[in-house]
């Protein structure tokens, strides 16, 4: 019980110590040269998001969806019946008729 006492005294002390060593704020125009930097890479950051997004609604105007999919369907088509031509191949050259 005594270690839970003391343990709490220091953190409680701690804690009231930590307020001591805050940092003022700067004012709004004394702009340090980090937040420059920082203001820039978020400007940059929303430029960047704004064009890709912008490329994304130009391809969404463009109907890839459809048209990737008419030409996953042609695909799947042409692959099944070529699929399907060479295992009659095979059965047959495996399993000859006697005629």
């Amino acid at each position: 019980m005594n270690k839970l006492l003391v343990i709490t005294a220091v953190i409680a002390f701690l804690a009231l110590g930590a307020e001591s060593f805050r940092v003022p704020r700067q004012a709004e125009e004394e702009r340090g040269t980090i937040s420059t930097v920082v203001d820039t890479l978020k400007s940059y950051y929303d430029q960047s998001v704004d064009t890709a997004s912008g490329y994304v609604e130009t391809i969404k105007g463009y109907k890839l969806n459809e048209k990737a999919k008419n030409l996953y369907d042609d695909t799947v088509r042409a692959v099944s019946t070529y699929a399907g031509i060479s295992y009659d191949q095979l059965y047959h050259m495996l399993y000859p008729q006697e005629s």
